[in-house]
């Protein structure tokens, strides 16, 4: 079960590169970079080792600065899946409440997150077995797909981490058919 521990190393890292970069989160870098060492699938750990090499160059104030502004203010790229395509709340709320019930079908419950956070759904993920984390990623893909197509027209480098996401569905998706 290699390419079980591998999906779930992979999505785990990349929720932790999704999450806010505190001071906490630049100390683990390092331990960052050991475990992207450790991924199997060569395309998968060049881009995590790329967007780290992106992070560390720009720097702990700018990347923070980058970091809000991209993913925590902006309606376009921030990491919440319900935001980007609401026509109504009542279609968001029927949405995030699909969402929160990945997580209670799942045997978990947030208490500090929304349960449509993009590293949220990343880390239940990755605590699940394949057919239960393909289940997860497969009723988020469409919420991802739409997030990349406005990274893709941000041009952001975090783009390449939610293909890997998309990637790593599909293996588990021909893993458990």
């Amino acid at each position: 079960m290699a390419g079980a521990k591998d999906y779930q190393e992979t999505l785990a890292l990349i929720a932790y590169l999704f999450d806010y970069p505190n001071e906490a989160w630049w100390a683990q870098l390092s331990a960052c970079r050991k475990t992207a060492a450790k991924i199997s699938t060569p395309q998968n750990q060049r881009v995590i080792t790329d967007l780290l090499d992106y992070i560390e160059a720009m720097g702990q104030k700018e990347y923070e600065e980058f970091y809000v502004r991209t993913f925590e203010f902006s309606t376009n790229t921030n990491l919440y899946l319900t935001m980007h395509d609401r026509t109504d709340f009542g279609k968001q709320a029927r949405e995030m409440l699909e969402f929160k019930n990945l997580f209670l079908d799942n045997g978990f419950d947030l208490n500090k997150e929304l349960p449509d956070f993009l590293p949220a759904i990343l880390e239940l993920t990755a605590s699940l077995i394949p057919t239960q984390a393909h289940k997860v990623l497969e009723a988020a893909r469409p919420k991802i797909e739409l997030l990349k197509s406005r990274f893709v027209e941000a041009k952001l480098a975090h783009t390449f981490l939610l293909d890997v996401i998309l990637t790593e569905a599909d293996e588990l998706e021909s893993e458990t058919a």
